[in-house]
């Protein structure tokens, strides 16, 4: 009767770790599931930054790499949901390099365009005053101007290309 009741209470402590157990690990996937929840909710924002200036890429990446360091079983849980790297997969890395270029070309365009209607502007105020310095003054000024303004744009258009295409190279194998 001691034996029965001895199995009896080991049985009822066994049934009651294994819950126990149970317990625990449903409330580990939870507080993983509400852990991707907030690693997603934080990066919403950011993806939809990315998509319309790639230099947000280049702030939000160093801490998408931090997060997918300290949660990597959340972070492959977002990827296999995404069907792709989550939250910037390499595509949108190369996507956001083109539109970094295109805008890029296409502003360089139009400041040359705006700058020699000035200079023409310019130049035939130049031609009606007989060659005022005046005039000769802001011809000069405006050419300064274009290139001053061309020069600190490219100078950011570089930076920020090169470390897009750093974040391209890191993330292709073997280079």
């Amino acid at each position: 009767m001691l034996l029965t009741a001895a199995i009896l209470v080991a049985f009822v402590m066994w049934l009651a770790a294994r819950e126990i157990v149970r317990e625990l690990r449903a409330a580990r996937e939870e507080r993983a599931g509400a852990r991707a929840v907030a690693i997603l909710q934080t990066f919403a924002p950011a993806i939809e930054a990315a998509r319309s200036d790639p230099r947000a890429l280049l702030l939000w990446h160093p801490l998408a790499q931090a997060v997918r360091q300290l949660f990597p079983v959340e972070c492959a849980e977002l990827d296999k949901a995404a069907g792709q790297r989550f939250p910037f997969p390499q595509d949108q890395v190369e996507a956001a390099h083109a539109q970094w270029t295109a805008d890029w070309l296409a502003w360089e365009r139009a400041h040359d365009a705006e700058y020699k209607h000035r200079a023409a502007t310019a130049e035939q105020e130049l031609a009606a005053s007989g060659g005022s310095p005046a005039a000769r003054a802001k011809l000069e000024a405006i050419e300064r101007e274009k290139l001053d303004l061309y020069q600190r744009r490219y100078q950011d258009y570089v930076r920020v290309a090169k470390a897009l295409q750093n974040l391209i190279n890191a993330a292709r194998p073997g280079v």
